[in-house]
């Protein structure tokens, strides 16, 4: 089975998402458990600086056993869109509950006389001009050879990381006022070095950050080491900040308020990644919005709950993807309700943010979910020459309740909005300002004949349904990038966790434009891995060791601290801890007969020529 019969048999599977934070202009039937989620947003606000556990990476979490909210799960950045149209579900369990949560509704009570067979023929809707703001595609020069760090500079600029290390410094002397260690300012070298460890773990997970510099048999992680000792990571970890710490004190004098800003902790990265994301790239004409969630267990006001999607707790961001590539074009991250009184919920105000036709150009055809579409927000971006096709929720529209053959088409228009109800292994339905009911486009599926034996079977499909599984899933692609090598790591703040998925974003994002540009000049990109690997050693770029030769009376051994029980340091050759250094080097080395890690740095033609001996 093909990868669109895959996607269109989850179908059956698919049931009304619930969006128990949500926004909505006509939410007056509420059920119990939506009302009691969002009497949690004020607790939430009230702890927002509660801290997570201790700092580690990622990895498969132990089981526990929670009453009531379940746990976050462990994916780092998943899509909160089930990957197929919606189906028609049973007016029992779930589908009930959540009939009532939709941001515009559509017409009520619509007349089965409306619909209309495959038989009867359709006016096939003007098709858009494509006029993009921009060339699609890398906003580059096309001959251009870049290096991945160069890649990721384009988001991680030089001025966005002195902003990062200028915060971090201030607030590190912050931390350690009044301590006996005063903070020791770390500079950009450190910054990149740090950056590039956190990518390097993504790659290669232990289950404790301590396991990166063990020098036991089992783990013996040379690179982590070379790169930054153990205990300098742990320090810029857990002073990292991205806001100056001044204004974040004048913002706090201002919670409870509506100048009270949310995300003023991440303002500064947030705002330049955004733009850097618009800048380097411009989509091509099928586009994606979609929802991403953020794994998180930090008690904080941004944080929601999705029942029944794999990462439940965590901060929402809406974001606008590249359906071809999957390119993270444009994003903003859910504050929770608010109280803006020309609000239409936050189903339409999302998709209008995002889809600015100003920045992106007309003739763009964008592709949503059952939770964005509606015929007011499918006819306002009509307006803005951007089209649209989604899934509807069966709620929304009248359907059949009869029984109908598998593959049967029915349809009606409303101006210019087409709704097509088409009979899978349940009913799909779909709503379209581009697409004509029935174009003669045929499916195959596997099917039980009537002596037993699966056989494929084609059946007729609406073209508004090859379109949507071919092009939905931009947003889909983006997460699986991200989650293939994610960074993201539990952090005691929460702002911290939005740093990690901007590296992400910064690094995918990057691989993106380097597949991109390689296929511009016919060459072979580098795998995601490969990408990464490159773009570890560029940022570390860790000075190739210089080794001395070994002259009478230049390089002799001394004990570190005058005495052979103390001051001992790790060896530069075995990381053995050892009392003894190089006078000249000043570099600790081990110096008894069994490691004997000074000769063989020195002079390694003579430890070559003894091991062979």
């Amino acid at each position: 089975m093909d990868n669109t019969e895959e996607r269109v048999s989850n179908i059956s599977d698919e049931q009304d998402e619930a969006i128990v934070l949500e926004e909505s202009s006509d939410d007056s039937d509420d059920s119990t458990e939506d009302m009691l989620l969002d009497d949690l947003d004020p607790l939430w606000d009230r702890l927002s600086e509660a801290s997570d556990d201790d700092w580690y990476p990622e990895v498969t979490p132990r089981k526990k056993k929670r009453s009531g909210l379940s746990a976050v799960s462990p994916s780092p950045a998943k899509s909160c869109r089930s990957g197929s149209p919606a189906s028609v579900q049973s007016s029992k369990g779930k589908a009930r509950k959540s009939s009532t949560r939709r941001s515009l509704p559509f017409s009520n009570n619509i007349s089965e006389k409306k619909w209309r067979s495959v038989d009867e023929p359709d006016i096939e809707p003007t098709q858009p001009i494509f006029r993009p703001k921009n060339t699609p595609g890398p906003q580059l020069i096309s001959t251009a050879t870049c290096s991945p760090l160069q890649y990721f500079e384009l988001f991680f600029s030089k001025s966005v990381l002195k902003t990062i290390l200028e915060n971090t410094n201030v607030y590190g002397a912050m931390r350690q006022d009044g301590k006996k260690m005063p903070w020791e300012d770390i500079t950009i070298k450190d910054l990149k070095s740090f950056i590039a460890l956190v990518i390097y773990m993504g790659m290669l997970k232990c289950f404790s950050l301590s396991d990166y510099w063990k020098t036991s048999d089992l783990y013996s992680l040379p690179y982590p080491a070379r790169i930054m000792s153990g205990r300098k990571f742990y320090k810029i970890s857990g002073a990292l900040h991205i806001s100056d710490p001044k204004v974040d004190a004048e913002n706090d004098k201002k919670r409870g308020t509506p100048e009270y800003d949310r995300l003023c902790k991440i303002k500064p990265l947030y705002q330049d990644i955004r733009d850097a994301c618009r800048a380097s790239f411009h989509p091509f004409q099928n586009i994606a919005i979609d929802e991403r969630m953020v794994a998180s267990k930090a008690r904080n006001g941004l944080k929601q709950y999705m029942k029944n999607k794999p990462t439940r707790w965590g901060y929402k961001l809406f974001v606008l993807a590249d359906s071809l590539c999957g390119y993270t074009w444009d994003f903003f991250i859910y504050e929770g309700k608010a109280n803006v009184v020309e609000s239409k919920g936050i189903s339409y105000d999302s998709v209008m943010i995002l889809a600015n036709e100003r920045l992106l150009g007309s003739g763009y055809k964008l592709f949503v979910d059952n939770f964005y579409t509606s015929p007011k927000l499918f006819r306002d971006l009509l307006r803005k020459k951007i089209w649209a096709c989604g899934t509807v929720r069966s709620n929304r529209i009248g359907h059949s309740k009869t029984q109908a053959p598998r593959g049967n088409i029915r349809w009606f228009r409303e101006e210019d909005l087409l709704f097509v109800e088409w009979k899978d292994k349940r009913d799909v339905l779909m709503c379209s300002t581009f697409h004509k009911a029935f174009n003669g486009d045929t499916i195959k599926r596997n099917v039980k004949g009537a002596d037993g034996v699966w056989g494929p079977q084609e059946f007729p499909v609406p073209a508004a349904v090859l379109d949507y599984n071919k092009h939905m899933g931009g947003v889909d692609l983006s997460d699986a990038l991200i989650g293939y090598y994610t960074v993201l790591h539990k952090t005691k703040r929460w702002y911290r966790s939005f740093f990690f998925h901007f590296v992400d974003i910064a690094v995918v994002n990057a691989f993106i434009l380097h597949q991109q540009m390689a296929k511009m000049k016919n060459e072979k990109p580098l795998s995601q891995k490969a990408f990464r690997e490159a773009l570890v050693n560029e940022l570390a770029s860790p000075p190739p060791p210089v080794r001395a030769t070994l002259t009478p009376y230049s390089h002799l051994p001394k004990y570190i601290s005058g005495d052979s029980t103390s001051g001992r340091r790790r060896c530069k050759v075995c990381q053995n801890k050892t009392p003894v250094m190089c006078v000249t080097c000043e570099i600790p080395f081990c110096f008894v007969p069994k490691r004997d890690c000074f000769t063989k740095w020195h002079n390694p033609d003579s430890s070559s020529e003894n091991e062979n001996d």
